[in-house]
């Protein structure tokens, strides 16, 4: 025993095996780096797909256009006709989505391989389980051919009380003999 608490201390000092995580344990981890981008880049793709995502978009670009287009805002036209600027807003957004989108699917993706691993795991163990009781049953099943039955027993019993009142018959019947009968037959 002495060996194995040298061997959880040195694993890791603090950490017990034998229980669960408290949500104190699990705030103060702090993901990597390389996690931090990819946490980043899992919420930005998830922002871009929303609603809400589009309609501030949509907003935006209606807004732009309307600033560009219309008389009364001739002095802050900043972008013509063309809308080269905002052609060129939208296709900065696009290099810098695509990418984002893509890292955020390659970690759902590693995400999924996880948790099919797991699930194969777990249907595994519980297949061994349930054959581990199938086989406890078919076990208990033949040790019970080996045991006295209900019935077979009151069988048994009612042969015994048959050949007992055959015996009394033949012989004189003692005092209160009619009574012994009733009494075996209840049996």
């Amino acid at each position: 025993m002495p060996n194995d608490d040298k061997r959880k201390d040195q694993s890791a000092p603090g950490v017990r095996l034998d229980q669960p995580k408290s949500d104190r344990q699990r705030r103060k981890t702090r993901p990597r780096n390389g996690d931090r981008m990819g946490q980043l880049s899992e919420d930005i793709a998830r922002f871009f797909g929303t609603a809400k995502y589009l309609g501030i978009q949509s907003a935006l670009v209606i807004v732009w256009i309307l600033l560009n287009i219309l008389v009364w805002t001739r002095q802050l036209r900043w972008d013509p006709y063309p809308f080269i600027l905002l052609n060129l807003a939208f296709s900065t957004q696009a290099a810098y989505a695509a990418p984002l989108i893509l890292l955020a699917q390659n970690r759902q993706a590693n995400r999924d391989k996880v948790q099919v691993d797991q699930d194969r795991r777990r249907e595994e163990r519980s297949i061994e389980t349930a054959e581990y009781l199938v086989r406890e049953v078919a076990s208990l099943r033949m040790a019970m051919n080996d045991v006295v039955s209900r019935d077979y027993l009151r069988s048994e019993l009612q042969g015994l009380v048959k050949e007992l009142d055959h015996l009394d018959g033949s012989s004189r019947e003692p005092r209160g003999g009619k009574n012994r009968k009733k009494q075996r037959t209840e049996l």
